[in-house]
């Protein structure tokens, strides 16, 4: 009889988990690891941290990653990512992106953790030049990796000290126009690159909105915007839909977030 209990206890512990919506294929060849990664990057994603700190401890010298096959990626993803290449540090070893896709690429801008990933070569356009890149001979000077580090330390203080509110921001524009959690994390990158505004201070608008503060009417006028794209895009069914390749509908009287 008390074994049942036990495995129903177990079971319910298990749902209440986030469900990981990623997968990754690691190949260790000579002194470093190559991992392709797929899937969505969020809060469910840290299910793979341990597999990953594995892949990291086979390495002889760090790991490259392969994102472009990352469909989504929030701030959970980004946390990851951040460990990842925080425990390679401890380990003397280096963590790169060698490929990601454009959701992974807008995180690393709008957080300003791109630089933390730096790679020699890049399959992206828009990567950082591989002249600009340190050879690892300078970034194993004791003053490149004193600096590394403290710049690591402050983009891992603005991730964790920005998240909760993005989080918030979300939910708001989640439960203000019916949208899904991916659906309303395109529409605050799409606001924030139209408007060229800090997510996490596009986060703190909504936010005060919500307790009564007024919402600017160019912000309002591109939420509204932003929003009828994604309707639009998940009314459509390709997969090509870009957020900023479309003009907005009617602006009219878009709505505002609920106070």
């Amino acid at each position: 009889m008390p074994e049942p209990a036990h495995s129903a206890q177990r079971l319910t512990a298990l749902d209440a988990r986030p469900p990981c919506l990623a997968t990754i294929e690691a190949v260790v060849a000579g002194e470093r690891a190559d991992v392709t990664c797929r899937g969505e990057f969020d809060i469910g994603a840290q299910a793979l941290q341990s597999e990953l700190y594995a892949v990291l401890d086979r390495s002889a010298t760090g790991v490259d990653l392969d994102l472009d096959g990352v469909v989504f990626c929030d701030c959970g993803g980004l946390n990851l990512l951040l460990d990842l290449r925080r425990e390679a540090l401890a380990q003397g070893k280096t963590v790169t992106v060698q490929q990601y896709s454009p959701s992974v690429g807008r995180l690393l801008d709008l957080t300003g953790a791109r630089e933390l990933f730096v790679t020699e070569d890049s399959g992206n356009s828009d990567a950082p030049a591989a002249e600009h890149a340190p050879v690892p001979e300078e970034r194993s000077r004791p003053t490149e990796v004193d600096q590394d580090l403290r710049l690591e330390v402050d983009q891992l203080r603005r991730a964790m000290r920005t998240r909760p509110t993005i989080d918030v921001a979300r939910g708001i524009v989640m439960a203000t126009f019916g949208l899904s959690a991916e659906d309303a994390w395109t529409v605050l990158v799409a606001v924030s690159q139209n408007t060229n505004t800090k997510l996490h201070h596009l986060a703190q608008d909504l936010m005060g909105a919500v307790h009564g503060d007024q919402v600017p009417k160019e912000l309002r006028q591109q939420m509204a915007g932003a929003v009828a794209k994604v309707r639009e895009a998940s009314a459509i069914p390709s997969d090509d839909v870009a957020v900023g390749e479309a003009e907005p509908e009617s602006q009219g009287s878009p709505p505002r977030p609920a106070a």
